[in-house]
């Protein structure tokens, strides 16, 4: 069976080709929120912050800078922890106080921070 031998001019190639990739694997996982989502969350800035155009173009822009930092199932997951902290007793108490969630809390408040310095 022949072996392959690899050559500076393939290994460039082949580094080239991993280097346009990238950006596309990069932006592939930022789009995988599904529409009914970031449309959900941009109805919801756009309650907060006021109803028209130039609100829609902000909350859109948000939610495309927080897909950056979060995979979707993070951001469900976060989601599910905010909606459970309001319930009384036992539950609510160990969603408002258990590390790993609160973490995941604090990982989309961040990208939430990022998402306001850049459309706001």
């Amino acid at each position: 069976m022949p072996r392959l031998r690899t050559t500076a001019a393939g290994a460039l190639r082949q580094t080239a080709l991993a280097c346009l990739l990238l950006p596309l694997a990069a932006a592939s996982l930022a789009n995988d929120y599904p529409t009914e989502a970031r449309v959900d969350y941009v109805l919801g800035c756009m309650a907060s912050n006021g109803n028209d155009y130039l609100t829609m173009q902000k909350c859109a822009c948000s939610i495309d800078v927080i897909a950056e930092h979060l995979p979707y199932a993070t951001y469900e997951q976060v989601e599910t922890v905010l909606g459970m902290q309001d319930q009384r007793g036992e539950l609510g108490v160990l969603f408002r106080t258990e590390r790993g969630m609160q973490d995941q809390v604090d990982a989309l408040r961040q990208a939430q921070a990022d998402a306001n310095l850049r459309c706001f």
